[in-house]
């Protein structure tokens, strides 16, 4: 594989890489050093990529492994999963604000959610992978990705419902 070829077929997904990276590592200095180290592992190894189905579903498992060899090398209990990429410009500010509350209260209520829920949502709503994708990602089948993603769901939903709610009669 050219070096131009790779990174066309790279361009495609590195930005999920990142991510998820960022989710699971917080920093944006690790999850940009993990995407790195993600793409120059694909890249020593281009010679063996003819042999997986979808590389980029491959690269998101590398990645997940990585981010977790890196945790656990941290001794880090505490998996964070958030979302801060969102912005619309077009909104009222009171909108704005609105929108961010909800956002940080989604971030809060996943951080108490199971981990396999949180990865499967993760993957599902945010990076917009399929059931089968996800799936193969983490290594279970897609019964398991659907029952946990509607778990995860019904529990924000419900819990982001109740902060809503709150002192309304």
């Amino acid at each position: 594989m050219k070096e131009r070829a790779f990174i066309i077929l790279t361009n495609g997904f590195k930005d999920k890489l990142f991510r998820m990276a960022k989710r699971l590592l917080v920093s944006n200095e690790e999850a940009e050093d993990a995407t790195q180290e993600i793409l120059l592992r694909l890249w020593r190894n281009k010679n063996k990529m003819a042999e997986y189905n979808n590389i980029e579903a491959f690269a998101m498992t590398m990645t997940k492994n990585y981010c977790y060899d890196k945790l656990k090398a941290k001794e880090t209990k505490n998996l964070k999963i958030v979302h801060s990429n969102y912005r619309d410009e077009r909104t009222s500010l009171q909108k704005q604000v609105e929108a961010k509350d909800s956002l940080d209260w989604v971030g809060k209520i996943m951080d108490n959610l199971p981990e396999q829920q949180r990865m499967i949502i993760q993957l599902r709503d945010i990076e917009q992978y399929n059931n089968a994708e996800v799936a193969k990602v983490l290594g279970i089948n897609e019964t398991a990705v659907r029952v946990a993603l509607s778990r995860g769901r019904k529990k924000i939903r419900e819990e982001l419902l109740k902060k809503h709610n709150y002192g309304v009669v």
